[in-house]
């Protein structure tokens, strides 16, 4: 009796995170967590500087980026279809990043990468930020030692939007207030962020703001917290404000073509064989 392929897709969902994707990304996150806060901790004699840590940084997260992709792919069955899916949201991204043209920190980018993230997961999503990000350099030409810091905050806040409980039953209104929030809250965390990345660069700021390397852990706090309210409050403010803008507008229609993508390339696709 002749046998008839059946292909069941299960209903779009973020892919799945198995032990391999954890440790990929918690491995990820510890060398960025280093690369971002060791300043605060060196002291005075040091003689270090981030331009100097910058290709290590950048030489470290390329494979591990790979390593992400590969344990995903590898626990969730996914094939080339999902590395191309993110190919092009990747350069969709990076064409969207020029629009704002650094203006008030307005960024249209950073509203895709939240659906983005929702739809494919924390482990895509910290893949997809760092690409777009890497992409959005080499395309503007913003190639320079803060590129692997961007990278790893971008990485950061995509998949922080792919970690949002409810994936599977949250639809709706609710949803998009919820990626909404997430994107305002994001958008200042990313600013603040890379402020700890320039901040410990910056020579001659007031003695209220400056880094002071050496100084107490606390007191160097006090002083990035009022660097921040100083120097780029309202910058992180004009990007947190599109986010949330774009999300409750654009939002529900780029969510709905983001799932039939997913949908119609069948990450989740199961074969199964029936006699007809």
């Amino acid at each position: 009796m002749r046998l008839t392929e059946e292909v069941r897709v299960r209903a779009p969902r973020p892919v799945r995170l198995g032990p391999k994707s954890v440790a990929a990304l918690v491995l990820v996150s510890a060398v960025g967590v280093v690369a971002f806060g060791w300043p605060l901790l060196a002291g005075a004699g040091s003689g270090l500087a981030h331009a100097q840590d910058a290709p290590w940084l950048f030489a470290a997260l390329l494979p591990l980026l790979v390593a992400v992709v590969v344990a995903t792919i590898s626990e969730s069955g996914m094939d080339a279809k999902a590395v191309a899916m993110l190919g092009v949201l990747a350069a969709v991204g990076a064409a969207l990043r020029p629009l704002g043209a650094g203006t008030a920190g307005l960024e249209p980018m950073f509203f895709l990468m939240v659906l983005s993230g929702r739809v494919l997961g924390p482990g895509f999503g910290f893949v997809l930020g760092s690409v777009t990000m890497f992409a959005s350099a080499l395309l503007t030409g913003g190639v320079g030692p803060w590129m692997p810091f961007q990278m790893l905050a971008m990485g950061w806040f995509t998949m922080g939007a792919g970690l949002l409980p409810g994936a599977d039953r949250l639809r709706g209104r609710a949803e998009l207030a919820m990626l909404a929030v997430y994107g305002c809250v994001a958008a200042f965390a990313y600013g603040t962020i890379m402020n700890l990345y320039g901040w410990t660069i910056i020579p001659g700021l007031g003695s209220g703001i400056s880094f002071v390397a050496g100084d107490p852990l606390p007191e160097n706090l006090v002083r990035f917290l009022a660097y921040c309210a100083a120097t780029s409050l309202g910058w992180d403010l004009g990007r947190a404000v599109l986010t949330v803008v774009l999300t409750l507008t654009i939002g529900p229609t780029l969510l709905k073509a983001l799932r039939r993508a997913t949908r119609r390339a069948a990450f989740d696709a199961r074969v199964g064989f029936e006699k007809p």
